[in-house]
């Protein structure tokens, strides 16, 4: 209109009609402000004579799904609603949801600052398929995590114990180089005490935190969005590894040391983009201690009547020697040291889980030998085969002899795995099966043909010059005479 003569020409050219382009300049409002929205219904609302009813079940339980309802409503009124208006009770109650429900849970997106603020956690991984030696290796791992930076690091670990916990914090508080001013885990047991006790920590996780002047935090109970950055840490490690294994072409690896040199090199690769910012957070550390704290628990145990001793809940076995004994055990995150009158007498791996056992055949062979008759029904008599063909070789014994022969001749052969060599006489056994009678007298013959005695070594002893004392004794006369 603003360059045309007529608003026939400025219709055609705005591409409508003369009527319509009248209308407009005589509303002065654009096509898009005239629009009306819709607020009656193209067709009857099918819940109408029900939906008080609806409503009065949402408001007084909001967890309700609209298919449950809907299904609710299909069993008390047949026929009266098809599978299709589901989809119309779902808007309803979304609409109801938005319009008239309870509050939702907010999210708080939070503020960082350099080394304030360190978060841990454990995440499992053997979803994974991570083997050693082909071997399924199920673990954990503890993730540690500076929420400002996101530099990050971890440890295998196989429990969520209060052992692995120090190990884990401490190795990624040394490696890190200082310590930030607080450190938070979700409710874990190890660290956190429940919810009646007076304390927020146990004893122990205190004396860790003070020990590094560390600040103590914990989440809300079923809040795991509060250890968010960790959280969402695990994920993309997890997803990280995965795809670095891919690269590697297998998730094998020959020891455990490989393993876990794989996993350092891989937080070394996503730590190198946080640089600028895990800079920042270096400079802001408080300083480590002068060492590190001890990362187990010291415990004083009994050895019983059974040359065992129970050790968080688990059974192990140790020198009957022992028996009536006190002695103390270091419990670590992966092994036990047993201590004797100050003296390291033996080192265990730690069993994980409760209510099982370890059982050493040469803690018991010299007492079975005088006692056969408790062989047969010794509560861990399965611990005593260590290997197949031992088992093989105890029921093709006992096939043959009296079940009283069988336990003597099987301990002679036990024994001259504990004294002899475990490998060397279940190989021994064998080449014996399915050729000939397995006995002790033929076991023994095998390993002395395969171990001939070493030769004795023929020293020479060259004869003594008896003439260089003497010239040492002249030479002395002349210095004195000089």
């Amino acid at each position: 209109m603003q360059t045309e003569k007529t608003q026939a020409v400025a219709a055609a050219k705005s591409g409508m009609d003369e009527k319509t382009a009248r209308k407009y300049l005589k509303t002065g409002r654009l096509p898009s402000e005239l629009i009306k929205e819709r607020t009656w219904r193209t067709r009857p609302d099918p819940f109408e004579d029900i939906w008080d009813e609806v409503r009065e079940n949402l408001a007084s339980n909001p967890g309700f799904e609209a298919k449950t309802l809907f299904d609710d409503l299909q069993n008390r009124f047949p026929g009266k609603f098809s599978d299709g208006q589901l989809r119309t009770l779902q808007r309803r109650i979304k609409r109801w949801r938005a319009l008239e429900g309870p509050s939702q849970e907010i999210f708080f997106p939070q503020l960082h600052r350099p080394g304030e603020l360190a978060q841990s956690d454990y995440t499992h991984m053997e979803k994974l398929g991570i083997t050693i030696a082909n071997q399924p290796f199920d673990h954990l791992l503890y993730h540690f995590v500076l929420t400002y930076s996101n530099w990050e690091t971890g440890s295998v670990c196989f429990s969520e114990s209060f052992e692995s916990l120090s190990e884990g914090l401490q190795a990624a508080l040394w490696e890190l180089g200082g310590v930030p001013q607080t450190h938070q885990t979700d409710r874990l047991t190890a660290a956190v005490q429940k919810a009646l006790h007076p304390d927020e920590f146990t004893q122990r996780y205190q004396a860790l935190l003070k020990h590094y002047g560390l600040t103590g935090r914990k989440t809300q109970a079923a809040s795991p969005n509060e250890n968010g950055d960790v959280e969402q840490s695990n994920y993309r490690l997890k997803k990280a590894v995965q795809q670095a294994l891919l690269l590697r072409g297998g998730a094998d690896f020959a020891t455990l040391d490989d393993y876990k040199q794989f996993l350092k090199k891989l937080f070394a690769r996503l730590n190198s983009g946080r640089r600028e910012r895990f800079l920042e957070e270096q400079r802001v550390l408080h300083s480590l201690p002068d060492q590190r704290l001890e990362s187990c628990k010291r415990l004083s145990v009994s050895v019983g009547p059974s040359s065992t001793i129970r050790v968080n809940h688990n059974v192990y076995s140790v020198e009957s020697r022992l028996i009536g004994e006190t002695i103390q055990v270091h419990l670590f995150a992966e092994h036990l040291d047993l201590f004797y009158a100050q003296k390291c007498v033996d080192t265990l791996p730690r069993l994980r889980g409760e209510n099982r056992h370890l059982i050493n055949y040469r803690h018991m062979i010299d007492q079975l030998e005088r006692k056969p008759g408790a062989f047969e029904n010794y509560r861990y008599r399965e611990e005593m085969f260590p290997g197949s063909y031992f088992r093989l070789a105890y029921d093709e014994l006992k096939e043959r002899h009296t079940p009283q022969q069988a336990v003597r001749e099987y301990l002679k052969i036990l024994r001259m795995a504990a004294m002899e060599s475990e490998t060397a006489v279940g190989a021994a056994l064998s080449d014996l099966c399915g050729r000939q009678p397995i006995t002790a007298c033929a076991v023994e013959e095998i390993l002395h043909k395969q171990q001939p005695p070493s030769p004795v070594a023929e020293v020479s002893i060259a004869q003594v010059d008896l003439a260089a004392y003497d010239r040492l004794l002249l030479n002395e006369e002349v210095s004195y005479a000089v």
